[in-house]
Parts: structure tokens; sequence; C-alpha cells
């Protein structure tokens, strides 16, 4: 099948993949080249390296909404358009032009979890399990039909990368089955139920901020949610510590405040009061320096008992 990828990250390459093994990927759409901020040089992001390496043709608009991008992808004619993680709304127009439409590679079992972070908020909401689905592009935001989906549970000791990282896997092998049957005329469309649809919105900085107020699940969800990418963070001594790890604790603390450090656990870290237990904070980076063990904090004095996180 004439397939045109349409993606940007590390997730979209195994998918990527699976698609130049078995079919003609005719062209690459994926996000304008980022710029290196240290050395200044341009960066490319991973499924352009991906295409350059295969010597397939590569696409970077700014917009599609233009005549002369929709008139490119006429001309390229895809039998159909795979998007995963590509970044950008395709426009009803673009939709229209690919003879078996357009699918795309989502991170959730849909309806649950539209929108911008979807594996990021089901370990936030201590979902037990997560999962791809693959789904017809339309005009609303991930509220396409849906052909397949896949699920895996998620564990303790997930956080965001490891189930990340599955996912990706998962995907592709969705995503392979989905087009095969796409192209044997045996797909479904099941519609989505809109009452059970959530969604989620793009992180800003201040929604990544621990609330030391909640409970130690509700807390340990949250921190491994964002780990290592976007990070949960917290103010300490007017600076912020940036959160990677965490464990529970039952162990209630009389003495202290909600957020104070009341105790320190030898070789793990830190120990906070938190609503109903404590919390352990075995890795952190403290404001200019690198990533540090809980008990490199406790070894070098950057958090001591009686400190306040905030």
């Amino acid at each position: 099948m004439r397939i045109l990828f349409m993606g940007t990250p590390e997730f979209a390459v195994p998918s990527l993949d699976v698609l130049v093994k078995y079919h003609e990927v005719i062209g690459i759409f994926t996000k304008v080249d980022k710029i290196n901020k240290r050395g200044k040089k341009i960066e490319y992001l991973p499924v352009k390296q991906y295409a350059i390496d295969k010597n397939i043709p590569i696409y970077q608009p700014e917009s599609l909404k233009t005549k002369e991008i929709q008139n490119i992808i006429k001309e390229l004619n895809p039998e159909l358009i795979v998007v995963v993680a590509y970044g950008k709304i395709i426009p009803k127009e673009i939709i229209e032009i690919p003879k078996y439409g357009i699918i795309n590679v989502h991170s959730s079992l849909l309806p649950k979890f539209r929108g911008a972070a979807p594996i990021n908020a089901a370990l936030i909401e201590g979902e037990e399990k997560s999962g791809v689905t693959i789904m017809y592009i339309a005009e609303g935001l991930d509220t396409g039909d849906i052909i397949l989906s896949k699920a895996t549970e998620i564990t303790e000791e997930d956080d965001f990368l490891s189930l990340h990282d599955r996912l990706k896997e998962i995907g592709a092998e969705v995503l392979k089955e989905a087009v095969d049957l796409i192209g044997k005329g045996q797909n479904e469309r099941i519609p989505q139920d809109e009452e059970k649809a959530t969604f989620v919105k793009p992180f800003k900085k201040e929604d990544l901020k621990i609330d030391w107020n909640n409970s130690k699940e509700k807390i340990f969800n949250f921190v491994r949610g964002l780990s290592p990418i976007p990070c949960s963070w917290t103010y300490h001594e007017d600076k912020i510590l940036k959160v990677y790890q965490v464990k529970k604790q039952d162990k209630i603390y009389e003495n202290g405040e909600i957020g104070e450090v009341v105790d320190k656990v030898k070789g793990k870290g830190p120990v906070v009061k938190v609503k109903n237990g404590s919390i352990i904070i075995t890795s952190a980076k403290p404001e200019s320096k690198k990533i540090l063990s809980g008990a490199d904090l406790l070894n070098g004095n950057f958090v001591k008992i009686g400190d306040i996180l905030k």
C-alpha cells in the first residue's frame, strides 16, 4: 500500500519502521527542526533522522492549511495517510485526499485521555491500564472511529518513560494489523462513546508543581507520571527542586507540617510529611545542579530535616 507518514518524536519511529518493512512509504511529513540552545546547531528530530537514514522524501511545512501543501499531497497520491504524534491538526481538505482515509496511532484507550499528554495522564490519574488505539482522523480532536486497540497493565514500577517505551512498540504492532485489515477491506469503524470521553490539555509549568497537601498515592502517581519528562517540581528555599522519583510510606509523623522534611531514610533520601503518611524523595535535581539520588541530597546537605517544600 502507498502510505504517507506524518510524525515527529521517538514514539513514532517503531510505527514508521513497521510501515517501511511491509508497505511503500512515499514520503514523510515531520515538524520543523529545532535549534540546539547550547551549540545553536540544528537537531534532527527522530522521525526526520529515520527518513534521512532510509532515503525517504521529507516534508516539513509550517502549516498543512496551504493550497501548496495540499497539492503536494494530492500529487503524492497516497492510498492511506498514517499519523503518529505529528503535533499538527489535519485539515478537512487533506482528510479527504487518500483512498482509505487517514488513521492515527493514539497512546491511550480512547475515548479516555484525548489530547496532548495521554501517557502522563494515565499514570497521574492512577489508572490500572493504558494502551494504544488506532483510529480514523476526524475533524474533532481524537474523536474519530476506532479500528483497533490494545491494552497493557500499568505496574507500580512504571513511570512515563517505561510506559512510553512499551506503548510505542504496542503501537507499531497494532498499526500493522490495522493497515492489513484496511487493505483487505475487513476493518471495523467503532464510534467512540462521547459520554466516556476525557481530555488532556498540554502542560504548563504551574501544572507540574507538586501539591504536598495531597495523599501519598496522588503524589507518587503525579511524580512518576511526569518522570523524566516534563518533570514535577517544588519550591525549596525559594529555588526550584525538580523531583524525579519518590517512594510512598505509611508512617505518619506527628511533628512538623505538611510539606516539611521531617525525617531521613539512610541510603534512600529525605522524608516529606504529606496528608496521609509520608513520601521519600529518592531522586531529584536542585537548581543549577545535576540529578542526585535521595542519599546524595542528604549527604551534600542539599535537603535537610526541617526544610519546607512549598
